[in-house]
C-alpha cells in the first residue's frame, strides 16, 4: 500500500512515499517445492498503519542512488529500495540520481511485509518517472515477484486470496464489515527463513500429495471467514519458540475477539471484535505489558481498498 505527492520545487523533496502494511487472515502452508521455497494459500488484507515513509530528493549528477535508513542494522546494499533501484534499472536503464531516506515505522520481523510494501512503493514511483521506458504492468508485476512474493500484493493493494508462493492473486471483496480491528506488534522479531525450517522440521515429512487451490476453492474459503475461521500454519512453530505470543493471542481471545490471528511468520498478532468496548478492553490489556497496538475500524475503505 503507498502512495506518494510529487513536486518540482527543488527546496522540497521529490516525492514522498507511504508504504502501509497487511496482515494474513488465513496463512495455510501446503508444502515446499522443489525450488526451496514453499506453496502457500493464504488471505492478505492491506492497512493503511504502522507504515513506513520514503522520502527521496535529488542527488549530484552521475551519483546514482543514496541509500539511508533509520534502521541502522540494515546495511544498505542489503535492503530491498537498493535492489529494487538497481534491478529496475537493469530492466529499463533508468537510473534517476536521487537520494532515498527510509523512515521504518513497521517493526521487523512482525509478519507485516514491511520490507516488500517498501520495494513496491518505490517500483510504483521508479515506473512513473522513467517515461516511456516504463514497465507494462505484466513486467512490473514480475520484476516485483522477483524482489519478494508479498510485493505484487503490495502492487495491487486490496484484499486478495494468493497461491503458489504468494504471488497469484485473486482479488476478493472481505466479508468483515462494522467490526473493529486491533493489531498488536510485540517487541519480539521472528526471522521468516528460520519460521519455515521450523515448520519443515515438523511437518515436511508428513506433508502429502496437494493440488494447488483453484479461484473457485479460494472464494470458498473467503465465504468461511463470516464464521470467523483464521488460521497460520507458522503458529505451532512460532508458539513453541516464542510462548510469550501466545499469551498475546489469548489476551485478545479473552477480551471477546470473534477470531484472533498471528500474522505472516509472526510475531504481530491481531484480532476482530464486534463490539468496540472489546476491543478497547484488549487495547489496554495489551498497553499495561508494553505491547504496541492498533485499531482500525473494519469498514469498506479499508476492507474494499
Amino acid at each position: 500500500m503507498s502512495q506518494f505527492m510529487s513536486t518540482n520545487d527543488l527546496n522540497y523533496p521529490l516525492a514522498t512515499l507511504v508504504a502501509g502494511c497487511k496482515v494474513n487472515i488465513f496463512l495455510r502452508i501446503l508444502g515446499r517445492r522443489d525450488d526451496g521455497y514453499h506453496d502457500l494459500a493464504t488471505l492478505f488484507l492491506p492497512l493503511p498503519s504502522p507504515h513506513d515513509v520514503i522520502t527521496i530528493t535529488r542527488s549530484a549528477p552521475g551519483t546514482g542512488v543514496q541509500l539511508f535508513c533509520s534502521e541502522k542494522t540494515i546495511a544498505p546494499e542489503q535492503n530491498i529500495l537498493f535492489k529494487c533501484y538497481e534491478r529496475f534499472g537493469c530492466a529499463t536503464g533508468f537510473y534517476p540520481d536521487i537520494t532515498i531516506s527510509l523512515q521504518k515505522n513497521i517493526p521487523m520481523g512482525a509478519g507485516l511485509g514491511g520490507g516488500s510494501s517498501d520495494a513496491a512503493a518505490l517500483l510504483q514511483y521508479l515506473n512513473e518517472q522513467a517515461g516511456a521506458s516504463c514497465l507494462n504492468d505484466v513486467d512490473l508485476n514480475r520484476l516485483a515477484c522477483d524482489l519478494g512474493a508479498d510485493v505484487p500484493f503490495f502492487l495491487l493493494n486490496r484484499p486478495a486470496w494468493a497461491t503458489g508462493r504468494g504471488d497469484q492473486l485473486t482479488p476478493v471483496h472481505f466479508p468483515l464489515h462494522d467490526m473493529t480491528m486491533v493489531l498488536a506488534c510485540p517487541h519480539l522479531h521472528v526471522a521468516t527463513a528460520w519460521a519455515y525450517n521450523a515448520w519443515d522440521e515438523i511437518y515436511l515429512a508428513k506433508t502429502s500429495p496437494y493440488s494447488p487451490l483453484t479461484p473457485e476453492d479460494a472464494l470458498d474459503m473467503v465465504s468461511a471467514l463470516s464464521n470467523f475461521v483464521f488460521y497460520n500454519s507458522f503458529e505451532v512453530p512460532v508458539f513453541a519458540r516464542h510462548p510469550q505470543l501466545r499469551s498475546v493471542k489469548e489476551i485478545l481471545l479473552a477480551s471477546g475477539a470473534a477470531g484472533a490471528v498471528m500474522s505472516g511468520s509472526g510475531a504481530s498478532q491481531f484480532a476482530v471484535f464486534r463490539e468496540p468496548f472489546q476491543a478497547e478492553q484488549a487495547v489496554r490489556r495489551l498497553r499495561e505489558r508494553d505491547i504496541p497496538t492498533h485499531v482500525f475500524p473494519l469498514n469498506p475503505r479499508i476492507s474494499e481498498s
